[in-house]
């Protein structure tokens, strides 16, 4: 089996049209799109059947380890027109001092950490560039919290693009500089996510770019769809019970249940999860909206949390998720940034996983929903953890020691540390 095997065989493809998810109304497949007449997103569609006689789960099994797997799943059409920078199959890791804390049968994280650029937007990012570049497309903009603008910033580099990044002043630094550094053009917006975005709605006409905005283009969901693809395989075709996800645009949410909805027409899962979309109490529109009986969520005002890459105050797929969050029986829930900061520091100090502050809440918001009785302890739980910690700050660790002075190693073994937590 060659390494490169998936992304230098050609393979048969099966996407017969593209749909308005809002009205039905049906597009040609092949051609460059961003939203549809109606102002809604675009999803892609399948010959299922098709993908059925062309591709089985030993078939699939033997291929090499990356998101480019699935191909027959995808709407990328050659080879040669993919970009990728090595989407490794992510791994599932037991939290299982948590588990013991809480008496919970199963809590599994999803890392991931590992895609390129350190955060699950790698692949939203990838098969959207993937297919831009299979379009056409030589130029490119995105308003980002910080993961998204680097993912679009490495892929679009990698592909020969000019790449355009507004992202809000107090975004990470880490992540503005990563987004420079990685070959775009980046400016700090004294606003948050939204403005960034009309900037770049505004700037299209003039700039010809391409917008590359959550949901404004059909394909990142068909990139994000891949983890709930890689997650069935991973776990035998046997889903989890429940599913905590970090919603802030919700394409992971919206791509998730489509893979799901999927496989179940293809018979290769019977059981579906619930989804569970966890928002932070300071930007929270879709728990608003789920609470409220509504299927579009109002903008939220003045929004402000640690966990930036969930602060969206308006989701312009907002009917998308909570359709998926309701129909698979699941809820939304929001938690406060502070059980967001103990959850981090507790994934970290006592089962050894950085999770980024919007997987943290993941992980708050499964503590919650236990409490609540919103889950049992008995079920299995998968959170989501979407990015890397060391790419936020973190606490101080300032303690030092004088190698010239006596050292009291008594002193040492009773310092606070986190795990005491």
């Amino acid at each position: 089996m060659d390494h490169f095997d998936n992304l230098t065989t050609e393979r048969p493809t099966f996407v017969t049209h593209l749909e308005c998810s809002a009205t039905g109304k049906q597009y040609e497949p092949d051609r460059l799109y961003g939203l549809s007449d109606a102002g809604k997103p675009l999803l892609v569609k399948y010959d299922l059947d098709g993908i059925s006689a062309a591709l089985d789960k030993p078939t699939l099994a033997a291929r090499p380890p990356d998101m480019w797997r699935y191909r027959e799943f995808l709407p990328v059409r050659a080879a040669e027109h993919i970009v990728s920078l090595g989407e490794a199959i992510t791994p599932l890791i037991h939290l299982s001092n948590e588990e013991a804390r809480l008496g919970a049968r199963s809590i599994i994280v999803k890392d991931e950490s590992r895609l390129p650029t350190a955060s699950f937007k790698a692949r939203g990012l990838g098969m959207a560039v993937t297919m831009a570049n299979e379009l056409g497309v030589r130029r490119v903009a995105m308003p980002t919290n910080g993961n998204a603008g680097a993912a679009l910033a490495a892929y679009g580099s990698r592909a020969g693009m000019e790449v355009y990044v507004f992202c809000p002043a107090d975004t990470p630094e880490v992540n503005v500089r990563e987004i420079a550094l990685l070959g775009a053009r980046v400016w700090r917006v004294n606003g948050l996510i939204n403005d960034c975005g009309k900037i770049v709605g505004a700037g299209k006409e003039e700039m010809g770019w391409f917008d590359f905005s959550t949901l404004k283009e059909p394909y990142r969901i068909e990139g994000k769809k891949t983890m709930g693809l890689e997650l069935a395989e991973q776990m035998q075709w046997d889903l989890p019970d429940v599913i905590f996800y970090p919603t802030g645009g919700g394409t992971g949410i919206i791509g998730m249940w489509k893979a799901f909805n999927e496989l179940e027409a293809m018979g290769w899962i019977t059981h579906k999860p619930r989804l569970v979309a966890v928002q932070a109490e300071g930007c929270a529109p879709i728990v608003k909206a789920y609470d409220e009986g509504k299927d579009h969520a109002d903008l939220w005002e003045d929004a402000a949390t640690v966990a930036a890459g969930i602060r969206v105050p308006a989701a312009i797929g907002d009917f998308l998720i909570l359709e998926a969050v309701r129909e698979s029986g699941g809820f939304a829930l929001a938690v406060p940034d502070s059980e967001i900061e103990q959850a981090q520091a507790v994934a970290a100090a006592r089962d050894g996983v950085m999770m980024s502050p919007e997987g943290a809440a993941t992980l708050a918001g499964y503590e919650r929903a236990l409490e609540a009785g919103l889950v049992d302890r008995d079920e299995r739980a998968l959170l989501f953890n979407c990015g890397h910690g060391l790419k936020y700050p973190m606490p101080p660790a300032d303690e030092a020691l004088d190698h010239t002075r006596p050292i009291d190693f008594a002193a040492l073994a009773v310092a606070a540390h986190p795990s005491d937590l």
